[in-house]
């Protein structure tokens, strides 16, 4: 071979080898933080944690949150929770559960405490629930039940009603804040610039799925974990407090208005992640 063919040779491999090495690097950058996106870590696989927001916010409300899990490694599922009737609601859930394989960390705020208990009765898969800010109903009560039974709550005069047409021609209600009102009321710990944002963005909650008596709770019989926000003028603290622990639930409070998620992401991540911690 003479001198020429050698250094052509040479340049080929040069190539290939540097093609391969590229490609390799291109292989580890994509499938490093899909594994981590599965919550595949050194102990093995975690659990899925699901979260379900309440009336009045949608699954964004959960952005600070889910950044701090799936930096933990836990693979995460936001939904989008319809606030149309608890029982429907309950039912769209059990759909979103049943698609899931292996373990979930099941945690709703406000009214998705209400669905959260529901949906999750009977589910082998469902192995910790977490209530933040959150309802904790008995078999009958409601989210207006429980948010009557103890005083401090305003949410009441900061509503407003928007009449609507179901499907069947049935009359309902759909119930906003004001959004002159929703800063004070919802997020008061908010910054206001965020919070002008979240007002226009707010999903309604019909006042028949407010109102609908709840079947039997799954916090009978799943371990529970509540974060008590202690600044809260839509579920008054006491009545948190009181479902909390007819539940006999792990308890942490945090000075925050109701829209915890959004005002205390790294609180809420804590709650959530030791309920997974518990999960064998």
């Amino acid at each position: 071979m003479n001198r020429t063919a050698r250094i052509s040779r040479v340049r080929t491999s040069l190539t290939v080898l540097a093609g391969a090495t590229v490609a390799a690097g291109l292989l580890v950058t994509t499938v490093a933080p899909a594994s981590a996106d599965k919550g595949t870590s050194s102990q093995g696989t975690k659990p899925t944690v699901v979260l379900v927001h309440g009336a009045f916010a949608d699954a964004t409300s959960w952005n600070g949150v889910i950044e701090k899990l799936r930096h933990d490694g836990y693979p995460v599922v936001a939904v989008a929770n319809p606030l149309r009737s608890l029982s429907g609601d309950s039912a769209y859930l059990r759909d979103v559960l049943a698609g899931i394989d292996g373990p979930v960390v099941l945690a709703g705020h406000s009214y998705g405490g209400s669905v959260i208990s529901d949906a999750a009765t009977g589910d082998k898969n469902v192995r910790a629930l977490v209530y933040l800010a959150a309802f904790l109903p008995e078999k009958g009560e409601s989210a207006i039940d429980l948010t009557g039974k103890f005083p401090g709550s305003t949410l009441g005069d900061a509503l407003r009603s928007v009449p609507f047409t179901n499907a069947d021609g049935s009359q309902g209600t759909d119930l906003y804040i004001q959004n002159d009102k929703f800063r004070h009321q919802f997020a008061a710990d908010v910054p206001r610039d965020r919070t002008d944002l979240m007002a226009v963005t707010q999903r309604p909650v019909t006042n028949a799925a407010l109102a609908e008596g709840a079947a039997e709770p799954a916090w009978k019989t799943i371990p529970s974990w509540v974060l008590v926000a202690t600044q809260d003028l839509n579920i008054p603290r006491r009545a948190q407090e009181f479902m909390a622990e007819r539940a006999h639930a792990h308890v942490t409070e945090v000075r925050s208005s109701h829209a915890v998620s959004v005002s205390q992401p790294g609180k809420v991540t804590d709650v959530i992640e030791d309920a997974a911690r518990s999960v064998r």
